[in-house]
């Protein structure tokens, strides 16, 4: 967990001061009228951390095959588009529809009994590939200079291409449904330069959707109960 939060914040954030402290260094204002507008445009590029968030079923303690079922995960690439419109001087509402590639999760079995053949220790991998709708609402800071910080938060819709629910079903499956709906929270900060504002995003996307599609014939899922989405994301907008 140590790890995780220095590779995936503290990073992020030292960079993001030092580029803050250099801007407001200089004197000149860049693109001064660009809060007044009342929408503009932009793109996306980011990159996910994702990992899935289990509880186990009353089949847990009943079931002398499987010993633990812990998750696992990976990173992604996320490229999206942007819309934000003005609402007042320090909020604004944001459309930021994303395709999210990678990012695949897995989950691991410890198993007590084996068939022939099979291993002790097995990584069930749910592939996933999500277009994501966020609706975000942004609170300013006042600029100074030539930057900005905001915070964000709102609701998001995501829908798994890649989803195995319409699959036959077989002993070593999950299931996982392909509609997840959930909410963000993060901050960000506005870099204004000449012909562009670059702003980095740190945030948190957690569903709240079960997206565990039970079936109580299949072992490797009876001993699940709900299955939620958890993601980290690292995004930088380019803000026309």
């Amino acid at each position: 967990m140590h790890y995780l939060l220095r590779k995936q914040v503290v990073l992020p954030v030292i960079i993001l001061l030092s580029c803050a402290s250099q801007l407001h260094a200089q004197k000149e204002i860049f693109r001064r009228y660009h809060d007044d507008m009342t929408y503009y445009f932009g793109l996306t590029l980011g990159y996910n951390y994702s990992f899935l968030h289990i509880s186990k079923s009353p089949m847990f303690l009943q079931n002398d095959s499987i010993m633990s079922a812990e998750p696992g995960s990976s990173g992604g690439i996320a490229m999206g588009l942007m819309a934000t419109a003005r609402l007042s001087s320090h909020f604004q509402v944001r459309l930021n529809p994303q395709l999210i590639i990678g990012g695949s999760k897995y989950i691991a079995y410890n198993l007590s009994k084996t068939k022939l053949g099979e291993q002790a220790f097995q990584n069930q991998t749910l592939p996933s590939t999500i277009v994501s709708f966020p609706v975000q609402v942004k609170f300013n800071s006042d600029r100074i200079g030539n930057f900005r910080t905001y915070l964000l938060g709102g609701l998001k819709f995501d829908t798994d291409l890649s989803s195995n629910s319409t699959q036959r079903n077989a002993e070593d499956i999950i299931k996982l449904k392909a509609n997840d709906l959930g909410f963000e929270l993060g901050v960000g900060f506005n870099f204004y330069l000449p012909f562009v504002t670059i702003s980095p995003e740190l945030k948190i996307s957690n569903g709240f959707s079960n997206l565990h599609q039970l079936d109580p014939n299949l072992k490797y899922s009876n001993v699940l109960d709900r299955i939620l989405s958890r993601m980290i994301v690292f995004s930088i907008h380019f803000e026309d």
